[in-house]
């Protein structure tokens, strides 16, 4: 898995899943609990799965 999310989008994407994670807990639901370990990951390994299949790269260039 090459990386292709940046810094700016690996910090929103771990406040969403925080934030899905907190309404998880809140509303008992597992669907939600599921997309925010989804999220987590993503942001954890730099690599989206859309961004991949569109081809998308905001991770800078080295």
């Amino acid at each position: 898995m090459k990386k292709n999310i940046g810094t700016p989008d690996r910090l929103f994407r771990l406040a969403i899943a925080i934030g899905l994670l907190i309404y998880a807990y809140m509303g008992q639901s597992w669907i939600a609990l599921a997309a925010s370990l989804f999220v987590f990951f993503e942001a954890a390994m730099s690599w989206c799965v859309l961004y991949q299949l569109l081809g998308k790269n905001s991770c800078p260039r080295k």
